[in-house]
């Protein structure tokens, strides 16, 4: 038997490669996932990008030879057990969490419970939590059959932008009438403004976007106002904070040379375009506050310990239902078949070659 893994090198994100490999003997205690199903966002290009900076390459080693130098990207999705050495853990049953782009898995269930487990691989261990984390599909209340497509291309990326929103609303917003949203089209800023226009109704939502998609995220509905990147000096003056899912350097200092003082709080999330991330962070040139980076998995952990893991699910599964409602109908789901299709479709968001209008789903 064989499985296949995606191995991407770490310094040439377009380097990618479909590896197959023989298949190893499950150590003992562990169980072995076979992937079924993922999604391919701007998101796990994101994990690429900083991949070295935040431990995304150390969650699934690269497994045969000549491994050196190389990753494979992380993505979330659907997974089936098809061997175990767990007495807790039944083969057969189907779990949700951080998969790699690969076929295959091996875990180590820990703290199991009726609702899931944590992977205790020692590797894996120096890492957030919130990645280690798979949802047992039987008893998972945010498991929906009819949107499992839905819950693997927005769901971690809504997440972000709810922690956002709730992380901005406990600072008053730094005192700001308006927040400035880079890559408006993608799904981790679309979550952002869906859920301040629902939480923050005083704060007005601007999305700047490419001009080939400023259609598109007017017609979300969940925006005020929308620019190009070419349209920022244009931009009304007035306190504001930005927030930059793009990690474009140029983008970032016209929006700090443009307000100014007037710009209370910078807020780097994620990179969509690759090319010009150089100076992503460097803000010592900049006039206004010192761009920040928003790690997602600590905010998440801060939530939990400030309402309780109960109440906090709550609220982020009430903003759920909220943001698919919202967003229903704007993205078209596009289910590809196989690996190979998955190694393809990682290469076309690498190069920016991806319609927003579409959630795409591998099938594996």
């Amino acid at each position: 038997m064989t499985f296949a893994q995606v191995q991407v090198r770490k310094d040439k994100l377009t380097d990618a490669t479909l590896v197959e490999l023989p298949d190893s003997e499950l150590a003992e205690g562990a169980v072995r996932l076979q992937i079924e199903s993922f999604s391919v966002t701007a998101n796990n290009i994101t994990y690429a990008v900083v991949g070295d900076g935040f431990g995304y390459w150390n969650f699934f080693p690269p497994q045969g030879e000549e491994t050196e130098g190389k990753g494979i990207v992380p993505m979330w999705g659907h997974a089936k057990v098809i061997e175990s050495n767990s007495d807790e853990i039944a083969v057969g049953e189907r779990v949700y969490g951080y998969l790699p782009m690969a076929t295959q898995l091996d875990v180590v269930p820990g703290n199991v419970s009726a609702g899931g487990f944590v992977d205790t691989a020692d590797h894996r261990q120096p890492m957030s939590p919130i990645y280690n984390q798979y949802s047992r599909l039987a008893a998972d209340p945010e498991h929906d059959p009819a949107r499992e497509s839905e819950r693997m291309i927005y769901g971690p990326l809504f997440k972000t932008g709810f922690l956002i929103e709730y992380f901005m609303r406990n600072e008053s917003w730094f005192e700001a009438e308006k927040v400035i949203i880079t890559s408006a089209s993608s799904k981790t800023a679309m979550g952002l403004a869906c859920v301040a226009k629902a939480n923050s109704p005083d704060i007005k939502r601007v999305g700047l976007t490419s001009e080939s998609n400023v259609d598109f995220v007017e017609e979300t509905g969940i925006y005020d106002e929308v620019y190009t990147y070419e349209e920022i000096g244009n931009l009304t003056l007035g306190d504001c904070v930005s927030v930059d899912f793009a990690g474009n350097a140029e983008v970032l200092g016209k929006l700090h040379h443009h307000f100014g003082d007037m710009l209370k709080y910078s807020c780097l999330v994620g990179a969509t375009h690759i090319e010009a991330r150089s100076t992503l962070g460097d803000g010592d040139s900049l006039p206004g506050p010192t761009p920040t980076l928003f790690f997602a998995p600590d905010h998440a952990v801060a939530l939990f310990k400030e309402h309780g893991p109960a109440e906090a699910a709550k609220m982020v599964a009430a903003a759920w239902h909220d943001f698919l409602a919202a967003v229903d109908g704007n993205i078209a789901i596009e289910i590809r078949k196989g690996l190979e299709a998955a190694r393809e479709t990682y290469l076309a968001m690498v190069g920016g070659e991806v319609d927003p209008s579409k959630g795409i789903v591998i099938d594996l």
